[in-house]
């Protein structure tokens, strides 16, 4: 059921509002997609599974409960990955590369490249 003109004008005004109490978090929010927000939370999730492995390994010698810990830190942490995962779906995957691909990593590489030979040149 589509909304009303009235519902229409307070949602714009509702959003107007939003964008002008709170620029820095609105553009956030604006940039910010669910699958690269589902992918930094997978990244996150790996990096506390390493941390989980590397809790486990050091202290597996001299403390059990230490070890036991580092253990759930990692079933934690890929059971977080996966869920991520999930909801991340083959759609999320496609949409994210689309994202990547039109941020032109190539020109941006070379835009480095030559302000890199600029300095160099300079010296």
């Amino acid at each position: 059921m589509p909304l009303s003109e009235e519902e229409q004008r307070i949602l714009r005004e509702i959003e107007q509002r939003y964008y002008t109490h709170d620029k820095k978090s609105a553009q956030r929010i604006g940039q910010t997609t669910l699958p690269r927000y589902l992918a930094r939370n997978c990244a996150w999730a790996a990096l506390g599974f390493v941390f989980g492995l590397v809790v486990l390994l050091a202290s597996f010698e001299f403390s059990w409960v230490l070890a036991i810990v580092g253990f759930l830190i990692m079933v934690g942490s890929a059971l977080w990955f996966t869920q991520n995962l999930r909801k991340m779906g083959h759609h999320g995957w496609q949409q994210l590369n689309k994202s990547v691909q039109s941020s032109n990593l190539n020109d941006r590489l070379d835009e480095a490249r030559k302000r890199l030979r600029r300095r160099l040149g300079e010296d």
